[in-house]
């Protein structure tokens, strides 16, 4: 009698096996990327917080602002440098490593709630090439340490039944997700009320067990308590220093903020870089019958409980982080984007005869999100076009050094710190610098009145705005996206030069963004920190 073998795909690898073969897939796709310069919150935040670890041993940072965050990304970040060198290869190759670890635990998670090796291996695919996910890769941002943290910790909390050794290994998880971004307590507390509304349905003898589940997961608000007591004692805040806080949290409690943020979260989770193709193709998949395995058997789903706690997940996210966070950063929903894609590649498993092609449409979706901008407004780190934004001030930078190296340069952030701080990778030697917050006719405004203090300025576009972009809501959502998220219109380089007194003397761009440097005919200026607002 012939023997009857399992489809290869559906037979499961060891973890240990498929873990080199993802970090090497993550390597090699990003090997152009890894000697880049470090870019906008890398660069503001997270690399000298961990730099001035390495150098001093505290976890307050002192060359940037604190914000509170935790301390694990700067401990990893400087025990690589420390061992490696201090270099954007070895930090991008670190980012690698972490990275390939939270694949290895959406393969496992996949795994674990579908059953089936294809499914696992087509989630993890998809999650690796979703745009944000491919451009967070590298970057130095402590949302990939929380979402590799969140997810090992799903993998043992999302099965219907966790057992209580599965629970505590969640709480560990999550303990080290928190101690990576503070925001990361949202998924464990997301999970404590749906245990305690199964405590209160259960019967009598389940009920003290599943109450004592719920206490499991609370207990991730232990060290995260133990580091803002010690932020508060080194520094007097707890939550970060006051403008941070009041730009994240404090300010942003408005009913009408709250709702257009929820509905850009909405999109960020089932439309935005192509996700609206697999969640389409769901969608259209919903609306036939469930198909059988050879051996008669319904393809099996995602158990019921656990596509219960994704759901909520997701919806307490948008909420979440539509209440919190002063940007809508798409990165902050990491750990949520492989849990849509789970829940998509198992439907289209389910329903579907060709259920593998639907996998392989949206894979080409995403690798064309990863390198063509989308129709509208975006961060440039949600796809490659950070790198853009990088390579053009590269140049930028480069022309100051060439031709104007002694002047003071009049510019924005990020690119203030590009020119002041060697470490971020763009300059050898640090360059004076005047700030304002934009490239805006109003914040321009208060240069044109102090002429004499710069006698260069290193213009760029501050956000994704090109001229004609074909989805473009209105005036009235351009309002309140000025006034709640800060978006403005900066001024080009020409309308900047004429209203400057200046003159144009490289100009660059990209793919929708550009950068241009300007010279003044004046003696040099007196170097100052920045224009009062």
């Amino acid at each position: 009698m012939p023997l009857k073998l399992e489809p290869p795909l559906d037979r499961p690898l060891p973890l240990w096996i498929v873990f080199p073969v993802i970090f090497i897939a993550v390597y090699l796709s990003h090997a152009t990327l890894l000697r880049l310069p470090y870019y906008w919150d890398e660069a503001g935040y997270y690399i000298p917080a961990a730099y001035d670890f390495l150098r001093t041993g505290s976890l307050i940072p002192s060359t940037t602002l604190s914000n509170a965050h935790p301390p694990l990304p700067s401990l990893y970040l400087a025990l690589w440098w420390k061992t490696s060198g201090f270099s954007p290869a070895v930090t991008r190759t670190a980012m690698c490593m972490v990275a390939a670890l939270a694949l290895l635990a959406v393969y496992g998670m996949a795994l674990r709630l579908n059953g089936r090796a294809s499914v696992a291996i087509w989630t993890t695919v998809l999650t690796g090439l979703y745009p944000v996910w491919f451009a967070q890769s590298t970057m130095a941002h402590a949302d990939l340490f929380a979402a590799a943290g969140t997810l090992w910790a799903l993998n043992f909390v999302l099965v219907p039944e966790p057992t209580r050794r599965q629970l505590w290994a969640g709480a560990g998880f999550f303990a080290l997700a928190v101690l990576a971004k503070e925001t990361a307590i949202l998924i464990p507390l997301t999970l404590v009320p749906y245990e305690a509304w199964r405590a209160a349905r259960g019967e009598a003898h389940q009920r003290l067990q599943r109450a004592q589940n719920a206490g499991v997961l609370l207990l991730p608000l232990l060290p995260l308590a133990l580091w803002y007591a010690y932020h508060r004692a080194r520094t007097g805040f707890i939550f970060g220093n006051p403008e941070y806080l009041r730009y994240n949290a404090t300010s942003i409690f408005t009913p009408l903020r709250v709702l257009v943020a929820f509905a850009h979260r909405a999109v960020h989770l089932t439309v935005h870089m192509h996700l609206f193709v697999p969640v389409l193709c769901t969608i259209a998949a919903m609306l036939l019958d469930p198909r059988r395995d050879d051996d008669g058997d319904l393809r099996p789903r995602i158990p019921l409980p656990s596509q219960v706690k994704i759901y909520l997940l997701l919806l307490t996210n948008a909420v979440g982080f539509s209440l919190l966070g002063g940007a809508l950063l798409t990165r902050y929903l990491l750990p949520m984007y492989p849990l849509v894609l789970l829940l998509a590649v198992s439907t289209f498993r389910r329903r579907v005869r060709y259920w593998q092609a639907l996998c392989a449409l949206s894979a080409v979706a995403f690798l064309l999100g990863i390198f063509i901008n989308p129709p509208y407004r975006f961060a440039p780190e949600d796809n490659l076009a950070y790198r853009d934004v990088i390579l053009l001030h590269q140049q930028a930078v480069r022309q100051i050094v060439l031709h104007a190296p002694d002047a003071t340069v009049l510019t924005a952030w990020p690119a203030s710190d590009e020119l002041g701080k060697p470490e971020i990778g763009y300059i050898r030697k640090p360059v004076h610098t005047v700030t304002i917050d934009n490239f805006s006719a109003a914040a321009l405004a208060r240069a044109v009145a102090q002429p004499d203090s710069y006698s260069a300025a290193l213009v760029f576009s501050t956000k994704y705005d090109p001229p004609r972009l074909p989805l473009h809501m209105g005036a009235r959502y351009e309002a309140s996206d000025e006034q709640y998220f800060g978006f403005h219109h900066d001024l080009s380089p020409t309308e900047i030069a004429r209203m400057l007194g200046g003159k144009v003397t490289w100009h660059g761009e990209r793919n929708g963004q550009w950068a241009a440097v300007l010279l003044f005919d004046r003696i040099r200026a007196t170097p100052l920190q920045a224009y009062p607002k």
